[in-house]
């Protein structure tokens, strides 16, 4: 049987993340990544988030909309795998999905009626969010659960800082009145850089973080420091 289904955003994210590079690889890595669900007719009501406030966590499903395809792939290059091997779409959580659908679990922090504030999120800015559940504990924690290829998290790398752009990001933090130092921090100590690379010491790199240009190098194997963070171009 071979029938087609649509589906319909609930909402979109408005995300702290404003491009791919630098977004964590799964979600809650980086605790200070934050962003507001923003609900759409008809879900923007109360009725539809009454009795949210009792969770503390929530699945959101969503589309990779900036990586939908028309054929299908049966195999990915994750990057966990340092991007050269290829493994089967479905041992893999890659954003070439056969529908374009993900998920992640994310740090419910405020609701109101049309939004919900989150945190521990991995969602690019403008993401369609198809649906929210409610996290529940006693059935999605599995104690003996194992996945031998993602057995752990990403090993972190040290982050250090220019003395102006440190002072530069707790002044566009207190002014965004984000975590704006620990934000930076929690995402680049995970190594964005695709893990075949390895960059020269001249080399920049750079992500947008809300309204911020930040950019980075790598001084020494094993080490990123932060250059400058300022003004996003328009």
């Amino acid at each position: 049987m071979n029938q087609s289904y649509s589906v319909s955003p609930i909402g979109f994210m408005r995300s702290c993340f404003k491009e791919k590079f630098a977004i964590p690889r799964q979600p809650q890595l980086a605790p200070a990544a934050r962003g507001v669900l923003e609900l759409v007719s008809p879900f923007d009501q109360g009725d539809a988030v009454q009795g949210l406030e009792q969770v503390s966590h929530v699945w959101l499903l969503f589309l990779f909309h900036q990586a939908l395809e028309d054929k299908p792939r049966l195999k990915v290059r994750p990057p966990r795998l340092g991007g050269n091997q290829s493994i089967g779409v479905f041992a893999t959580r890659a954003t070439h999905r056969p529908n374009g659908i993900g998920q992640s679990v994310v740090k419910l922090e405020r609701v109101e009626a049309g939004r919900l504030w989150l945190s521990g999120i991995d969602l690019l800015d403008g993401t369609p969010i198809l649906d929210v559940k409610p996290y529940v504990p006693y059935a999605d924690v599995i104690a003996d659960a194992s996945n031998r290829m993602a057995a752990a998290a990403p090993e972190l790398i040290p982050v250090q800082w220019d003395d102006t752009a440190l002072l530069q990001a707790r002044e566009h933090g207190l002014r965004l009145a984000e975590p704006l130092v620990a934000l930076i921090e929690q995402c680049l100590a995970q190594d964005p850089r695709p893990a075949y690379q390895v960059p020269s010491p001249e080399r920049r790199y750079g992500a947008q973080f809300w309204d911020l240009d930040v950019r980075w190098h790598y001084p020494q194997a094993g080490l990123i420091r932060v250059l400058e963070v300022v003004p996003a171009s328009v």
